[in-house]
């Protein structure tokens, strides 16, 4: 028995390292407890050995049974919470390697039509205009920030407001609006259902700007465009991983809700 717990013990510490806290804790206080049993065991088999000696021990024995009995049902119980977990951890460890290599097929397909679409651009500057340039009347960050705003919010014209925010950031990227500008663009391929543009837009968000509150509405919002695309389980791996790094936010109780259903 002591040599099945040990090898069952070597399997639970490989899977610690991916366990989260409260399943690494749960763990510990499991083994913490079982160790303490065990011990406490082979204390009563020492004695039971000595009163077999010295000529009796039979209650130490049936004492000794139970509580063999009963460890051995509780690790049985423990093994199959923790072959559980490990299914729960490889499932998990599938699901994100699906993501990314999706989020990459998508960010080289937009990068393509970015490629596309400058090529086209630098045609047509190199065309004669047949209509003489005006320039426009120059305006501030916070303006021109709140242009594409309001296109997108108020006017639901997206194209409009994500060409406002893509100048925003392009004349001001240092400035504290950019993490705002760079989430409604995201909004702005959401409105139009170009959901794969969107969670690429919203992936950046993601990887620019760390546990700002905006990087919260960026993973909620990403988990609702695959949810869209009919992808249900990238969905609520975007859900796990906002409610994992913002567990106290809006966001992270909307997404619980969101799983719920």
């Amino acid at each position: 028995m002591k040599a099945c717990y040990l090898g069952f013990l070597l399997l639970v510490m490989i899977l610690g390292g991916c366990a989260n806290p409260q399943q690494q804790q749960r763990i510990d206080q499991d083994l913490a407890e079982m160790k303490r049993r065990l011990a406490a065991n082979e204390t009563a088999l020492v004695e039971l050995r000595k009163a077999q000696a010295a000529g009796g021990g039979q209650q130490q024995l049936a004492g000794l049974t139970r509580g063999q009995a009963d460890l051995k049902a509780d690790f049985d119980s423990f093994r199959n919470q923790v072959l559980s977990m490990r299914g729960d951890i490889e499932e998990q460890a599938a699901a994100r390697q699906k993501l990314q290599a999706e989020l990459t097929a998508l960010r080289d397909e937009l990068r393509f039509k970015v490629k596309a679409i400058e090529e086209r651009l630098v045609k047509l500057e190199k065309a004669p205009s047949k209509v003489a340039a005006t320039a426009p009347a120059p305006v501030s960050a916070e303006e021109l920030y709140q242009q594409g705003l309001d296109a997108i919010r108020n006017q639901n014209n997206f194209a409009l407001g994500r060409e406002r925010l893509q100048a925003f950031l392009k004349q001001y990227p240092k400035h504290h609006l950019a993490v705002n500008a760079t989430y409604w663009i995201g909004e702005a391929w959401y409105g139009e259902k170009k959901y794969e543009n969107a969670i690429l837009q919203f992936q950046d968000v993601v990887e620019k700007y760390g546990d700002q509150p905006k990087v919260a509405s960026a993973l909620l919002k990403q988990g609702l465009a695959f949810q869209a695309l009919g992808d249900k389980d990238n969905a609520r791996v975007i859900w796990a991983k906002l409610q994992e790094r913002f567990p106290q936010s809006p966001e992270a109780k909307k997404a619980t809700a969101l799983m719920k259903k």
